[in-house]
C-alpha cells in the first residue's frame, strides 16, 4: 500500500469541525461532503486536491466532536494517508472503520511543507521525499487496524468473516 502525492499541511489540535463543518453533517453523498472538505479553513482544498496526496498534520488530529463524516470527506477527496504527531482516539478509530490510512509521526510535521511531494509505503511506515530519499518512519499499524485498511474499513471486514468458507 503506497501513497505518492502532495502534502497538505495543518497544525495541531485540526478539530472535526475544521474537518467538515456543522453545517454540512446532514449530508450523507459522500461526493458532496468532499467538495466541503477544510471548506472554512482551506477552502481551496477540495478543489486542488488529488488522488494520492497527503494530510500531515501535528498533535491531536481530528479532535473535537465524534463524526466519521470528517476522515469519509478526507477520503472521499482523495487523500491518500494522513501523517500526524498524534490523532484523536475515535477520529483514528473512525478512519480505520471506513479504510482511510493513518500513521503516526513524530517528525513528518517537522520535515515536510504544504506542497511538497511524497512517497508513503503504508506497510513499512516509510516516508521519502520525492527524490525518493527516506525522511522518517511512522509508527507501525497493528496488524488488526492493517487488516481493516486491506479490506477497505470495517464493514468490508464484517462481510468477508461472515460468508461461509
Amino acid at each position: 500500500m503506497r501513497c505518492e502525492g502532495r502534502v497538505w499541511k495543518f497544525g495541531d489540535h485540526v478539530d472535526t469541525d475544521l474537518i467538515i463543518p456543522a453545517r454540512y453533517l446532514n449530508v450523507s453523498d459522500r461526493e458532496e461532503m468532499a467538495r466541503n472538505c477544510f471548506a472554512d479553513h482551506r477552502p481551496e482544498f477540495a478543489g486542488q486536491a488529488t488522488a494520492g496526496d497527503i494530510v500531515v498534520a501535528g498533535v491531536n488530529f481530528g479532535c473535537g466532536s465524534s463524526r466519521e463524516h470528517a476522515p469519509l470527506a478526507i477520503k472521499t477527496a482523495g487523500i491518500g494517508v494522513v501523517i500526524a504527531r498524534g490523532f484523536s482516539r475515535i477520529f483514528y478509530r473512525n478512519a480505520f472503520n471506513i479504510g482511510l490510512p493513518v500513521l503516526e509521526s513524530d517528525e513528518a510535521a517537522g520535515l515536510f511543507s504544504d506542497g511538497d511531494r511524497l512517497s508513503v509505503d503504508v506497510a513499512s511506515g516509510k516516508i521519502a521525499g520525492a527524490d525518493g530519499v527516506v525522511r522518517c518512519h511512522a509508527r507501525p499499524i497493528p496488524p488488526f487496524m492493517m487488516s481493516l485498511l486491506e479490506v477497505g474499513g470495517l464493514i468490508n471486514y464484517i462481510r468477508a468473516k461472515r460468508r461461509p468458507a
